[in-house]
């Protein structure tokens, strides 16, 4: 009998391709809900719709893992140690205590402690990093290698954490700005890239979002597996609101399909462009 918990959801494809979805949940369990400043608050950095505009992705065999738990909750793309991915630069932790505009997200006296902290990860970022380990030995022992895509969006301006307008594409290999990968071949991530900018929608690899822990950690390019991030501007498939008019009333919008079709058709060639390169690899 499986125990996986009910917030996790595992499609297992056959292609070597394993998509991750760690921040479309949009979840707040019954015990933390009445903790937070507002449910709409506590759900709004989400990375809304993200699994559905991949969706398609199961059509090409990919395995997917995605929770539905809020990252609110817990940030299952954040080093369970508490260390910053990014250091010297803003950015929100494993528990988040505050929105990406630096809003509080508990009310006084409500934020997680110590013991609580450890809880959620044991009840939250265990089970998904179990199953994403679990997924990832299961591809290699039949294909060899495989591509870790991490899949996420952002809102386009948030001065807290960037400044201007985001790029449409923020491709992560966990290198430094510029052309040098660390969690990926770059026979891949060039491809990747190119594929970005034949698009002519703004771009940019190793910007200001590199790859989180998922990237970082699960990368084994001996080993056979080629991990990055994908960080899309929300705007490519949704339609933002200027941030003085973002409130409960305007956000989140819906997932547009005509807005999307030509961010679709560009990560159904990224997506594409791994499994070919994972195939190759594999075949050699």
């Amino acid at each position: 009998m499986s125990t996986q918990p009910p917030w996790l959801e595992v499609h297992e494809g056959d292609a070597p391709l394993l998509i991750s979805f760690p921040h479309t949940g949009t979840e707040l369990p019954d015990d933390l809900a009445g903790r937070f400043v507002s449910p709409w608050l506590a759900r709004r950095d989400a990375d809304w719709w993200v699994h559905e505009l991949y969706a398609f992705a199961r059509g090409l065999g990919a395995t997917t893992v995605r929770s539905a738990i809020s990252r609110s909750v817990i940030d299952l793309n954040r080093d369970p140690s508490g260390v910053s991915l990014y250091p010297g630069q803003n950015t929100t932790g494993l528990c988040p205590l505050t929105t990406f505009d630096n809003q509080p997200l508990y009310q006084p006296g409500q934020e997680p402690d110590e013991a609580e902290i450890v809880r959620r990860r044991e009840m939250y970022f265990s089970p998904y990093h179990d199953a994403l380990a679990s997924q990832i030995a299961r591809l290699r022992a039949r294909h060899g290698t495989v591509v870790v895509y991490d899949a996420h969006s952002i809102r386009s301006r948030i001065p807290h954490l960037f400044d201007g307008e985001l790029p449409q594409f923020n491709l992560g290999t966990a290198g430094p700005t510029g052309e040098v990968d660390t969690s990926c071949d770059n026979a891949l991530s060039d491809v990747v890239d190119n594929l970005c900018r034949l698009s002519g929608m703004p771009h940019v690899r190793n910007g200001r979002f590199k790859g989180g822990w998922i990237t970082r950690h699960y990368s084994d390019i001996p080993g056979g597996v080629h991990s990055l991030q994908m960080e899309l501007a929300c705007r490519g498939y949704m339609a933002e609101p200027a941030a003085e008019a973002l409130d409960f009333h305007s956000w989140p919008t819906p997932l547009d399909d005509d807005r999307a079709t030509p961010l679709r058709r560009t990560l159904a060639q990224v997506l594409t462009a791994c499994l070919e390169f994972a195939s190759n690899r594999s075949a050699a």
